[in-house]
């Protein structure tokens, strides 16, 4: 299992292949869109840690695709990738809520480094470890928990929790997030499941790490 998941919404084929590839080959998941209407299916079906958007692109352009997800309160970190390159272009990106903006053609390697470094300041890290407290760590990339090394065996959707709480460490999220992330949209979220998952990672980590905010949600708290 990659580190990251990453929306590519391209619908430049041969490009879209290219930088699909290039992200693949250095670790991530990449979701190709090819049209706006193929991204909201994504961005509903999955969990994206970031999106990469064309705006010149079918059914919905880029800029407005990403109004809407802002107005919906997606706050995933997106990167416009585009061939519009005037100022009042760049200043609209950056206005709707963008966290970059690079314009057409790019080098791959530029693109990897303005991706790690969002990433980085969104996730506090883009190396494979992060280590929770003294005896445990988690391997974002192979998404296992880890004592003293060695893997704590955990369910799929409690291994998501646990990145999830990382990702968003010292921050409320509410049931329908953390229901948004864990369960596909063909699933019915179950709140008695998720007290079963928060309640295996407080016996491994400790109950003080994981916050109950009474009606509302959760919060990890990092040490």
């Amino acid at each position: 299992m990659s580190q990251f998941s990453v929306l590519l919404l391209e619908d430049d084929l041969q490009l879209s292949d290219t930088v699909k590839q290039f992200l693949e080959y250095s670790g991530y998941t990449v979701y190709p869109a090819y049209d706006a209407s193929e991204a909201k299916d994504i961005l509903y079906e999955k969990s994206i840690d970031l999106m990469l958007l064309d705006v010149k692109v079918p059914h919905q352009n880029g800029f407005d695709l990403l109004q809407e997800q802002r107005d919906q309160g997606n706050s995933t970190p997106a990167i416009f990738i585009t061939s519009l390159n005037a100022v009042d272009d760049v200043t609209q990106g950056f206005d709707i809520g963008c966290d970059d903006y690079i314009r057409k053609p790019f080098a791959l390697k530029e693109l990897l480094v303005r991706i790690e470094s969002i990433l980085k300041r969104n996730f506090g890290t883009v190396s494979n470890m992060v280590q929770i407290n003294e005896e445990y760590s988690f391997d974002i990339k192979g998404q296992l928990l880890l004592k003293n090394g060695e893997k704590v065996s955990l369910k799929t959707k409690e291994l998501k929790l646990l990145s999830y709480f990382l990702q968003k460490a010292n921050e409320l999220l509410t049931y329908e997030q953390i229901f948004e992330v864990l369960w596909e949209y063909d699933e019915t979220p179950s709140q008695g499941s998720l007290r079963a998952y928060i309640n295996t990672l407080r016996q491994k980590l400790g109950k003080e790490t994981i916050e109950t905010i009474k009606h509302t949600g959760y919060r990890y708290v990092a040490e």
